[in-house]
């Protein structure tokens, strides 16, 4: 009886699965169409706009043609009159000069308007086609990858379906095989029932012959029994397999069940967003941006007078935003891009279990399984941050493209005495430079490392999603509880006053001070853009000798602070490091070695002021600081060199604004590692220097002559901590990549190397030893030997 009505909720399961993932493909299918159609119109939007201006630049010509003749008519007129005394009599009058001067600049309105018409030919025009060409290819590749990202969704889906299938399949064989077993046993007691009764008819006093023939019955009868006693084992064994296998079955379907409905919240939520704003609209808005500003540009500068209407469209072009128009796009296709009802846990009949079962004999198992899923996210974590870095950067460049501001058409406006002719004048625009090709191929081959390195940041992620998400749920039903680290010693450091205006400026040491006791791990400091209001406000308070940030209040913006310190730096009438040193500090970055760089850059500094050298050794070990909080922050020494490269040193004029800011992010960059071999110590050059714990500390000669830095005052807090914990022995780990220290705290070794662990530093880092020195040793990079730790 209860076969047809499994057969039937099977179907039913069956049915409701293939409806939601039916629903799921046809979404899937709508989005392609609709970035599709969002790219024909994009298409049709920029060849209206070529349209529009090529128009709109043959009646700039015409008009400009009509007030040609229109002043050549009136001066031919004047130029034909008979009695030129009379003339020369009457160009003294008001009237007249008026007259003139209205002549002279109805001309030069002509001009103005053929200059106009040759902007809208020859600059704005190739710009959208350029524009165009790029769209159409990013859009390309875009689908592409988003193509990729669906078929591995769908990848997804149909293991969830064989794994379900499979689940269902080992649940009806384990209820068979339950009947199958339940049946023998009751055949074996009505055997042995019918057994009892047969002996309890037989009287005791019977002839020889009647007792041989009971004697052979029950021989028959006893053989029967052990038969179905045999039968029984047979099927308590089968029953026992199918029910190991069924619970099996059940665990991988509800891991997969975990994974999937993670992949597809991750698609929806992350993968889509980043599609649209990352790949689609790459380039689009500031390409957009540039294109229409060259039109503001020209428009104003032909009249200043037309400002009203053209503040409207300026208003229009300064909110171009990618951000914002992905948000409206998904708004208005809100049944699209919102993310599917979850997948739910549907239990086979009769099973009333919806978790994982971590009971033996499947613990073990689990345990294990977890174990490994563990170490290779571990790996798969640290190699797809590193991609997620180089893509970072890819984009950091292309963005750096599209963003130049080359839209300022001023010059095309400025006329002398001798009356250039218009194509002189436009000869030195945009886009008739010589290296426009030279751009161009660069950018497209940047373009492409990018979308190959965001393919592969993707799918990494993906798997990682996947994995986390069975680990997780394995984590959670096994019941591991997080390792309860040692805490890191307290390091106390004494805090001397001083007179911040003698070497570091108020502004500098208070926003570091305020970073460095507050937002070390504040994600996207000084890349993450504050309030413009508030920053003003910290900025005029430091102005009027006032320091807004004393005390231990924490009610500011930190991205506002970190903006005020690097504006500090940016507006510097001469840049922290000068120009005149730019040539000899650009020759290290050629160098392979981090310490040939380091020594060659610390030769060049040698020669600046000591104040100078004094706020660099404090500025660089404040970020050295701020970037071993990375994982939490975000900042790593690159992403630190490419908001502060701009800021403290300036590319001199005459040289590849991007290339050269390329070297000069990776100079800063090197500084941020090496800072402590590039600076003088406290010794060498006397001076306050940065403390971790916020302040400020000045280093000079004692009475006993004697001086104690900050490195000197962790290895004996270190030293301290080591003598008073003797009675922990180390524990032995095994190195699992190679790793070089980027301070002098951090230590240095090879992949399979072997380390001594001392105890917990914090969740990221030991202390420990490796080849009889001290120091830091980062636990990713580490496979610990002795189990008893977790």
């Amino acid at each position: 009886m209860t076969s047809p009505a499994k057969f039937k909720k099977d179907k039913e399961i069956i049915a409701e699965y293939d409806t939601q993932v039916k629903e799921i493909r046809a979404q899937l299918t709508e989005q392609m169409k609709c970035l599709d159609q969002q790219c024909e119109l994009r298409v049709q939007l920029l060849q209206d706009l070529q349209d529009f201006f090529r128009k709109k630049a043959e009646i700039e010509m015409d008009y400009s043609r009509n007030l040609e003749k229109l002043a050549e008519r009136f001066l031919a007129k004047t130029r034909s009159t008979k009695d030129q005394q009379f003339k020369k009599d009457q160009n003294v009058l008001s009237p007249v000069n008026c007259w003139n001067l209205l002549l002279n600049q109805v001309k030069r309105e002509s001009r103005d308007h053929t200059t106009l018409s040759d902007i809208y030919l020859n600059n704005i025009i190739p710009r959208f086609v350029q524009v165009s060409e790029d769209s159409g290819r990013l859009f390309k590749k875009s689908k592409e990858v988003g193509q990729q990202l669906q078929d591995d969704l769908m990848k997804v889906l149909n293991e969830l379906y064989s794994v379900m299938k499979t689940y269902h399949m080992y649940n009806a064989d384990s209820i068979s095989a339950q009947s199958k077993l339940k049946e023998a046993e009751k055949q074996e007691e009505k055997q042995i029932g019918k057994s009892v009764k047969q002996e309890d008819r037989q009287t005791p006093h019977s002839p020889d012959s009647s007792s041989n023939v009971r004697i052979e019955e029950k021989h028959v009868r006893r053989s029967s029994v052990k038969k179905i006693e045999k039968m029984k084992e047979k099927r308590q064994a089968k029953y026992t397999e199918n029910k190991l296998k069924a619970i099996k079955a059940r665990n991988e379907y509800l891991l997969a069940l975990e994974a999937t409905n993670a992949s597809v919240f991750k698609y929806y939520i992350h993968d889509l967003s980043d599609l649209i704003d990352q790949c689609c609209d790459l380039g689009y808005h500031a390409s957009l941006n540039r294109a229409l500003r060259t039109f503001l540009s020209a428009e104003l500068n032909l009249e200043q007078s037309k400002h009203e209407g053209l503040d409207a469209i300026e208003n229009a072009v300064e909110n171009l935003d990618a951000t914002s128009d992905k948000q409206r796009l998904m708004e208005m296709y809100n049944n699209v891009f919102c993310p599917p009802m979850k997948f739910e846990f549907q239990p086979h009949m009769g099973d009333m279990a919806s978790q994982l079962c971590a009971q033996q004999p499947v613990q073990s198992e689990l345990v294990q399984r977890c174990q490994q899923l563990q170490s290779r996210l571990s790996t798969l974590k640290i190699e797809n941050e590193e991609v997620k870095k180089t893509m970072e950067a890819t984009l950091q460049t292309i963005q750096d493209i599209v963003t130049v501001e080359d839209f300022d058409v001023s010059d095309c406006f400025q006329y002398s005495n001798s009356m250039e002719s218009v194509k002189s004048t436009v000869s030195e625009t945009f886009m008739s430079k010589p290296s426009i090709a030279k751009r161009r191929a660069n950018q497209q081959e940047t373009e492409q490392f990018y979308f190959t390195k965001m393919k592969e940041y993707l799918e990494g992620r993906n798997l990682i999603t996947k994995l986390q998400a069975k680990h997780d749920l394995l984590q959670k039903t096994l019941g591991e509880s997080q390792r309860t680290d040692c805490s890191l010693a307290r390091r106390s450091s004494t805090v001397r006053k001083q007179d911040s205006s003698q070497a570091i400026p108020l502004v500098v040491e208070s926003c570091i001070r305020f970073i460095s006791r507050h937002g070390l791990q504040h994600e996207g400091i000084f890349r993450v853009s504050g309030s413009q209001v508030e920053v003003n406000d910290i900025k005029n308070a430091f102005e009027r000798g006032e320091d807004p940030l004393a005390g231990d209040q924490n009610d500011h913006d930190m991205d506002s602070i970190a903006g005020v310190l690097k504006l500090y730096f940016r507006g510097l009438e001469h840049p922290l490091f000068p120009k005149d040193i730019f040539h000899d500090l650009m020759a290290c970055v050629t160098m392979d070695s981090l310490q040939e760089r380091a020594l060659h850059i610390r030769k060049v500094l040698l020669v600046l002021p000591k104040t100078t050298l004094i706020i660099m050794r404090y500025l660089f070990a404040f970020l050295n600081h701020l970037s071993q909080f990375s994982e939490e922050n975000m900042m790593d020494p690159y992403n630190l060199a490419i908001c502060f490269g701009p800021s403290l040193m300036s590319v001199p004029e005459g040289h590849d604004q991007v290339s050269c800011q390329a070297h000069v992010n990776e100079l800063i960059k090197t500084t941020i590692i090496q800072h402590e071999n590039i600076f003088p110590t406290p010794r060498e050059l006397e001076g306050p220097v940065y403390s971790r714990g916020g302040s400020t500390e000045d280093y000079c000669d004692s009475p006993h002559g004697e001086t104690t830095s900050a490195e000197d005052s962790t290895q004996d807090v270190t030293t301290e901590h080591h003598t008073s914990d003797d009675e922990c022995e180390p524990i032995e780990a095994i190195a699992k990549f190679d790793y070089v220290g980027r301070t002098a705290r951090e230590l240095s070794f090879k992949k399979g190397a072997s380390l001594l662990l001392y105890q917990r530093a914090s969740d990221d880092w030991w202390e420990g030893r490796h080849n009889g020195i001290d120091g830091l040793i980062p636990h990713q990079y580490i496979v610990v030997q002795d189990t008893l730790i977790s």
